[in-house]
């Protein structure tokens, strides 16, 4: 008879991956959500597991929310709090869009990435800045509230209804050019329509 020698194994059996113990699943709970400034219906489940790779002493709570009308994937979640109500863990993940919108929107339209300081509070001093700009921008734009609409009407959205960071931003690069370039430039050789087209353009891609 052959007897096992060493340490004595710290881990179990090795659970089902999420997306394998879906199908699985058949206690979900329905529960109306807030997304986004939204009331949406999903199908929530929840379950307590170890993982070992990541939390190897303590349990994490796994929530599965699932679209009951079948147009969206289920997303899963996952928090260290397992106290946690499962609705507020699939809130809080939604919330989470607006900051991530925000970093992208200052990174890639406000070029944050842009300035190269690795010196004494240089980084800080220029993400401080970054952040302060993206406010102002908004503030001055909400604080206009255009009577008419200040994006262009787009044929693949044609749905939309409110507007994105880089509306804003196109508005006010036609504010300021409108009141500081166009009335010292000389008369344009395009005629009107076109010349509307190219500062369309350059607003939305300066």
């Amino acid at each position: 008879m052959q007897t096992q020698t060493g340490k004595t194994a710290s881990e179990g059996a090795r659970l089902p991956t999420p997306s394998q113990l879906r199908p699985s699943v058949s206690q979900w709970k329905k529960v109306t959500l807030s997304c986004r400034g939204k009331k949406i219906d999903r199908l929530l489940y929840c379950g307590k597991l170890l993982w070992y790779y990541v939390c190897p002493k303590q349990p994490i709570l796994l929530v599965i929310c699932r679209d009951p009308s079948g147009k969206e994937k289920d997303d899963f979640f996952f928090a260290t709090d397992i106290t946690m109500p499962p609705v507020q863990v699939v809130e809080h993940y939604a919330s989470r869009w607006a900051i991530e919108d925000t970093f992208k929107n200052v990174k890639q339209s406000l070029g944050a990435e842009d300035p190269q300081l690795y010196a004494q509070q240089g980084p800080q001093h220029a993400a401080a800045f970054s952040f302060w700009l993206y406010s102002m921008v908004w503030y001055w734009y909400l604080k206009r509230k255009p009577s008419t609409l200040s994006w262009i009407s787009l044929p693949w959205y044609f749905a939309k209804t409110t507007p994105s960071f880089a509306d804003a931003l196109a508005t006010l690069r036609r504010m300021l050019w409108s009141s500081r370039i166009f009335p010292s430039s000389e008369k344009p050789a395009l005629t009107a329509r076109i010349a509307h087209v190219l500062v369309e353009a350059l607003a939305y891609s300066a």
